[in-house]
């Protein structure tokens, strides 16, 4: 009965019949997922969900069926296993395609795939692609002489797999027409809605977002490869030698703190050098002493970093390491 009643609530919102996508209607448009091993789950169905709650003249305005080289069964970055629809070559010809990311990188050798998404990109309407699902756009050379976004710890990879590619950090979507790249995971919510606005009109896409109880705001200036811990990273990665526990993780496109509670028998002073040494090999970077750095960014922005290491007082034995960065101009 709970079903049925939120069924019936949402259609009666929308005043549209919910209904499972199936042959398709008069005036809907075929949309392609593509699928792949290892595919990042909300990558590709948070952008489903959302396309799914459009409509024009109270039918369903897409036929959603997702796409992969075999319709066997595939298992999701977290374990979700998920049939296909079609396989590349029995697919419908798609007239919006997504692109979700997860594993990408064993798929870009993939001919066959490749082959499908630059042979369809062609014909459609809108490609979509959802956080490292842009590399596979870059691979297929539909990212040439465009601007393109991508999770936000993949920036600089894409900007080398993408030479001919303007790679940006401070959207959530970018739109070069029929090409539309979402940042990471819940960015592809945006885009999906985005992509609504684009062929159906706002209101459409106020109305699925509603539907959906998400507060959609496009000019919020959320981004998340902006905010100041990108700065961090060579941090996070050397954190990741020791037992550990985030203590705090906050800050915004200016200033950032993180901290965590470690185990480990090296000394404080032993800690410190070896998180420094990661800081060495950072791009730009330059020693002001133990524990501190003048960073360069690729924008041009300078930036000071401090590493700290004392004892756990009430945390138990180890360290709490706070690593901070902010912004110099």
């Amino acid at each position: 009965m709970k079903r049925l009643a939120l069924v019936s609530a949402l259609a009666l919102f929308a005043a549209l019949p919910l209904q499972a996508i199936g042959p398709k209607e008069s005036g809907s448009k075929n949309l392609a997922i593509l699928i792949f091993p290892g595919v990042q789950i909300i990558d590709y169905t948070g952008p489903w969900e959302v396309l799914g709650h459009a409509y024009v003249n109270n039918q369903p305005a897409f036929r959603i069926y997702t796409v992969a080289e075999s319709t066997d069964p595939i298992t999701t970055s977290m374990g979700m296993s998920v049939n296909p629809t079609y396989t590349l070559s029995a697919a419908p010809k798609p007239d919006v395609i997504v692109v979700p990311g997860g594993n990408v990188d064993p798929q870009l050798s993939h001919a066959a795939v490749l082959g499908w998404l630059k042979s369809n990109a062609k014909g459609a309407e809108v490609v979509l692609s959802v956080c490292n699902g842009a590399f596979f756009l870059a691979q297929a050379g539909l990212l040439d002489g465009l601007e393109a976004t991508t999770f936000a710890g993949l920036i600089d990879e894409l900007k080398a797999a993408a030479p001919k590619t303007r790679v940006v950090s401070d959207r959530r979507f970018v739109d070069n027409g029929k090409i539309v790249t979402a940042a990471g995971l819940s960015s592809g919510i945006d885009g999906a809605l985005h992509v609504i606005e684009k062929l159906l009109g706002k209101g459409a896409a106020q109305v699925a977002a509603t539907s959906l109880e998400y507060d959609w705001r496009p000019d919020s200036g959320y981004v998340r490869a902006s905010l100041a811990d990108r700065r961090l990273s060579a941090g996070y990665d050397a954190i990741r030698q020791f037992q550990r526990n985030v203590v705090r993780h906050e800050g915004t496109r200016d200033r950032w703190e993180t901290a965590w509670t470690i185990q480990t028998n090296a000394s404080a002073a032993q800690v410190l050098e070896q998180l420094d040494k990661v800081f060495a090999d950072a791009r730009g970077a330059t020693r002001r002493g133990p524990g501190a750095w003048r960073l360069a960014g690729d924008d041009g922005s300078s930036w000071t970093e401090s590493t700290t290491v004392r004892p756990a007082e009430g945390r138990g034995p180890g360290y709490v390491v706070t690593m901070i960065v902010v912004r110099s101009r």
